[in-house]
């Protein structure tokens, strides 16, 4: 392919990392270089979007003005033209006139088409392409056009309501815009269709912490333990809700949450440590006047702070003097 450069590009893809300037200035090297872009064959296509995409990320709408002006690159004329974030997505255009990334009669056809003739094109085309239809919406999204980017979601979803893609950048694009009660309205739909996706019920969860909306976050994290119920950021970021919200019942189960942590991670997560030390303290205080089957057992508690201790001598000891007040206080 384009050597180092486009190894480099299949991994930013790969691991979904946002290298977005590095992606621009590998992508145009490749590009610019007629011998390293025609060893990529039908990937070609892969190049463009992902540069198209990272362009759009950087709000570099002309590509080739940006990288001249920064010098990352000298940029030459590619396929005899100037090469801009329009012409990226214009080249797919050409390539994959129908394509919405959607498996219906017209994309098998197009497929089937590309098939005849050129077979690693229409494997790539299946397994790699980017819907030019949904650049063409990210484009709008890019130059602030948030009606016209709506409306062009809205029409690909008549077309395929189930494409995932198209739900989360509406989610986006609201989010952008400062819309947080529309964002939660359409993640929430989204929801209902892919109750699985848990990124989608962590993005629901943040927005509901950010807004103080304990009891909603506590409800998304419960969907994310019941899909996932070995992952310990999971269990401390309940836990950890809950503790928020305070009242008995809620402090009892948080502190099971944080034990669970706990056991999670071979005793080894200090904020759960804390955690289980406030909940006992919180728990006492709540507790006072009731029956001893009421009260908390002191033993956890204890156990807690003999660990934290030991983890703060081996790792903090210049801060095992405030550890020690801060737990004198909780009277531990």
């Amino acid at each position: 392919g384009g050597g180092g450069a486009w190894e480099y590009l299949c991994l930013v893809r790969k691991l979904k990392v946002r290298r977005s300037e590095k992606v621009l200035k590998y992508g145009l090297s490749i590009l610019n270089d007629p011998k390293k872009r025609s060893a990529l064959g039908p990937e070609e296509w892969t190049l463009y979007e992902q540069l198209a995409i990272a362009a759009m990320d950087c709000q570099c709408l002309d590509v080739a003005k940006v990288l001249v002006d920064s010098r990352l690159i000298k940029l030459p004329d590619v396929n005899s033209c100037n090469l801009k974030l329009q012409d990226c997505i214009k080249v797919l255009h050409k390539k994959f006139p129908e394509s919405k990334r959607v498996v219906d009669a017209s994309y098998i056809k197009l497929l089937l088409n590309i098939l005849a003739n050129v077979l690693p094109i229409a494997l790539c085309g299946f397994i790699l392409l980017w819907s030019t239809g949904r650049l063409d919406c990210m484009l709008l999204e890019a130059k602030g056009s948030w009606a016209e980017a709506e409306k062009a979601y809205s029409s690909l979803l008549e077309d395929n309501p189930l494409d995932q893609v198209i739900h989360k950048r509406r989610v986006a694009m609201a989010k952008a815009q400062g819309n947080i009660s529309v964002a939660i309205e359409w993640l929430n739909k989204y929801l209902e269709i892919f109750m699985a996706d848990h990124d989608a019920w962590r993005e629901l969860a943040d927005i509901y912490l950010s807004l103080q909306m304990y009891k909603q976050a506590a409800f998304c994290y419960e969907e994310l333990l019941l899909s996932h119920p070995t992952v310990p950021l999971y269990h401390l970021t309940y836990a950890d809700v809950l503790y928020t919200l305070g009242g008995l019942e809620n402090l009892q189960t948080a502190k099971k949450y944080y034990a669970s942590t706990i056991d999670l991670t071979g005793g080894k997560n200090t904020r759960a440590l804390l955690g289980i030390c406030l909940c006992t303290l919180a728990i006492a205080r709540l507790s006072k006047g009731r029956s001893k089957d009421d009260k908390e057992s002191p033993e956890l508690q204890s156990l807690a702070a003999k660990v934290l201790e030991k983890e703060y001598k081996q790792r903090a000891a210049d801060k095992l003097g405030l550890l020690t007040s801060a737990l004198r206080s909780l009277k531990i």
